[in-house]
C-alpha cells in the first residue's frame, strides 16, 4: 500500500488560504483607510458624548 501523508489542520488551512488571490496594494490601503475612518467616527462620537456631560 502507498504511504499516505496526512496534513495537520493548521497546514491544511494554510494551503487553502494560499490559493486565495493576494490583495493588491490599493486594496490593502483601502481597507486601512476604511478602518481609520471608522475609528475617527467612533472617537468623534465618544468625544461628543463626553462634551455633553
Amino acid at each position: 500500500m502507498a504511504d499516505t501523508t496526512k496534513l495537520s489542520v493548521e497546514k491544511a488551512l494554510e494551503k487553502l488560504r494560499s490559493d486565495e488571490r493576494p490583495k493588491s496594494r490599493n486594496e490593502q490601503q483601502d481597507e486601512k483607510t476604511e478602518a481609520l475612518k471608522e475609528e475617527i467616527k467612533r472617537t468623534k462620537a465618544q468625544r461628543h458624548r463626553l462634551d455633553r456631560k
